[in-house]
């Protein structure tokens, strides 16, 4: 699959409820994720889920939000601030090689890689760094989008991820999106 990464002006539209309509942020989010937990999450975009997260996570808890993308990270670090959650957020620049992470190894409670693994063009990587950030017993909640990603490719995205020490341990019904939840071994 070509790498591609989603225009920053796109990010307006996504965070619009009747483009996002059937996927409620708190609904997906909230059975996975615990107060003062450490989340990570590649390609925040503008925030969509990330405020929920922050919400989740409560003011103990942080989300990391790396993206490549800084007009992004300018406009959830807006949005964060507004919401008053920008306390509990560490956005990073990640660059096209690597999510910066390595600061965290063994730390993250939870990662939510949606509709971004697609984009990073190397799921290998991605799933090695992950699992380097992860604690052991650490979920994933990973969901790609039905209409981008065939599901041949997700498929071969969990394996990536088996590879890195990931098990799948559910598939969470999320809407137009192929999904899976995966625990660190």
């Amino acid at each position: 699959m070509p790498h591609r990464v989603c225009p920053w002006w796109l990010g307006y539209v996504l965070t619009w409820p009747l483009v996002r309509h059937g996927q409620n942020p708190h609904e997906i989010l909230a059975p996975h994720v615990r107060k003062s937990w450490t989340v990570l999450e590649p390609g925040p975009g503008m925030g969509f889920f990330t405020l929920e997260l922050a919400r989740l996570v409560g003011p103990s808890g942080r989300v990391i939000a790396v993206d490549i993308q800084p007009k992004m990270l300018d406009r959830l670090r807006r949005r964060a601030l507004k919401a008053g959650l920008l306390d509990r957020i560490d956005i990073r620049t990640a660059s096209s090689e690597s999510m910066g992470v390595a600061d965290l190894k063994g730390s993250v409670d939870f990662i939510l890689a949606y509709a971004v693994v697609h984009e990073i063009g190397n799921a290998r990587r991605f799933f090695r760094e992950a699992a380097s950030a992860s604690k052991p017993g650490a979920l994933l909640l990973f969901a790609e989008p039905k209409g981008h990603v065939k599901e041949s490719h997700f498929d071969d995205e969990l394996r990536a991820a088996a590879e890195a020490g990931f098990e799948v341990v559910g598939r969470p019904d999320i809407r137009r999106c192929h999904s899976a939840l995966l625990k660190k071994s």
